[in-house]
């Protein structure tokens, strides 16, 4: 009787959280074209599966977009807490957006590799099987990459707004499960990639479990799952951290995984070489966004008043994630192995924005991220055009002498060097000048002057390719330059386009992160 009693009095006190299915329909709108399109899977003929897919994917991402411009200037929390809408989180939604279009186009692009498109016919075959033979010689497609990537993006709308720890873990899983599997899913040099599927999955899964135990402890610790709940337990005891310490340094590991932040970036150069490049591409620049999206809500609205303690933890990772990126990049002879270590450093310049826990390292960080994606877009999108018998020509000295085979690609490939050098007039200038200006305020000097010793030493590295591209001669069989379809065209143009816009035009943008304020609680 008295289970009953209680059970009733839980009813009448649970009231249902208000939800804004509006504020809500970008996420609804990619995660409603991701169900249809398992549906196309499993009733469409296979012929149709193909176009089906394409009109899913460029169509909810297009209107997702749209949506999220229509709700522009929202700052409200829906799902009893559970969700933030405010104008980080939609810059950021819209960023993941747009970098995911560009991402589809690459991953559609059918004219670049010979016997089809990046991914293998039929997944589940052996390499150089016959049935995997049988299924390429049929023209088989795997169209299921375009559902998995669907619901990658939904976990990467929910990232950057998610307000409590539970939808946090959701959105993590939602986005990191449909990853793993696409990068296992290269048509050449399948043992590698299947290798680096399941390395990312085995890795990934301890940093989702870090993640997991560090939520316990900030829920045994507050007594609630909500970001502004916490905050308010630890501004009201502010001498009993111990347990919040070691529940911050938990859940940091987890997010920090995800952006490839030593010591926890052992598994990004595996994955990036391994991975179909599209796939790269896509991973390395979204990924990258929605996962900064969730640290910078975490540590600016959660430990926002605990940052004389998480700080020198953070300044430790950044200095590690800079000079380990950066120097070990100069060592690599593989180009998609060197841009995973550049993408390394990369990640600890956008961690001063971070670090400085203020609006201008909030709109710096941001900035940085948008121009970084884009650059990525476009860096591997042009490794994927330069190509020998045996796929892609990527150690570096097949690049040697390029300029004088394809001198657009040459330039082309040049300028996103130099934007992730910070050279003047590109984005990466400007992203960089935004997050050590913020840093400086905060009174981070010393930390942006080890940022621009590893800025030196990745400008080498780029430096270095850019003079093996265009002063060194070609090898004696040089790798051809594939005439690309317009997927793979208008993505570059559009990764062009942005890095040389921000970089000599960067006030709109800033304005409008400035316009965008700072996370609601």
């Amino acid at each position: 009787m008295s289970g009953v009693l209680s059970a009733s009095v839980v009813a009448d006190t649970f009231t249902l959280p208000t939800i804004d299915y509006g504020a809500l329909a970008p996420v609804l709108i990619v995660a409603a074209a991701a169900v249809i399109g398992v549906l196309v899977e499993a009733f469409a003929p296979r012929g149709a599966r193909r176009p089906l897919q394409l009109v899913l994917v460029f169509g909810s991402l297009i209107a997702a977009f749209v949506a999220v411009v229509m709700h522009a200037g929202i700052r409200q929390l829906d799902g009893g807490g559970a969700v933030a809408i405010d104008g980080p989180g939609l810059v950021l939604q819209g960023a993941v957006l747009l970098i995911s279009i560009v991402g589809a186009m690459l991953m559609a692009e059918r004219m670049v590799d010979p016997a089809g498109d990046a991914f293998a016919a039929r997944a589940s075959t052996l390499p150089g099987s016959e049935d995997e033979r049988q299924f390429s010689s049929r023209g088989f497609l795997q169209t299921e990459i375009w559902p998995l990537m669907l619901f990658a993006v939904t976990g990467m709308l929910l990232f950057p707004i998610a307000n409590d720890l539970l939808l946090l873990f959701v959105a993590l899983e939602v986005m990191s499960l449909p990853l793993y599997l696409l990068v296992g899913m290269a048509r050449r040099r399948r043992l590698l990639s299947q290798e680096a599927a399941l390395k990312y999955f085995i890795l990934g899964s301890f940093s989702s479990a870090f993640f997991l135990f560090g939520s316990a402890l900030l829920y045994g610790y507050s007594g609630s799952i909500k970001f502004g709940k916490i905050a308010e337990a630890i501004a009201g005891n502010p001498g009993q951290n111990m347990l919040i310490l070691v529940g911050v340094g938990m859940v940091a590991v987890g997010l920090l995984f995800k952006i490839g932040a030593a010591p926890f970036h052992q598994w990004t150069p595996d994955v990036y070489q391994g991975a179909p490049t599209p796939v790269t591409a896509f991973m390395a620049a979204a990924v990258k966004v929605a996962a900064f999206g969730a640290i910078l809500r975490v540590f600016y609205v959660i430990f926002g008043g605990l940052r004389w303690d998480w700080q020198p933890m953070l300044w430790v990772i950044a200095i590690l994630t800079m000079l380990i990126g950066a120097i070990v990049a100069v060592t690599q002879t593989d180009v998609k192995r060197m841009l995973a270590y550049s993408s390394i450093a990369q990640a600890g310049f956008i961690l001063l924005g971070v670090i400085a826990a203020n609006p201008a390292g909030l709109r710096g960080a941001i900035f940085y991220l948008v121009a970084y994606a884009f650059t990525t877009l476009g860096t591997f999108a042009v490794v994927t055009l330069v190509r020998d018998s045996t796929g892609e020509a990527t150690h570096l000295s097949k690049w040697a002498g390029l300029a004088k085979t394809s001198p657009l690609t040459a330039t082309v490939f040049a300028i996103f060097l130099l934007s992730l050098a910070g050279i003047p007039l590109t984005s990466g200038f400007i992203g960089k000048f935004a997050v050590f200006t913020a840093a400086i305020e905060a009174g981070a000097m010393p930390l942006v002057i080890v940022a621009l010793f590893a800025s030196l030493i990745a400008a080498f590295v780029y430096g270095r390719v850019i003079v093996l591209m265009f002063f060194a001669d070609p090898p004696a069989d040089p790798p051809a330059v594939v005439v690309p379809s317009a997927f793979t065209t208008l993505a570059i143009a559009i990764s062009v386009a942005v890095t040389v816009v921000l970089g000599i035009i960067p006030q709109p943008f800033l304005t409008l992160l400035e316009q965008a304020g700072v996370f609601i609680r």
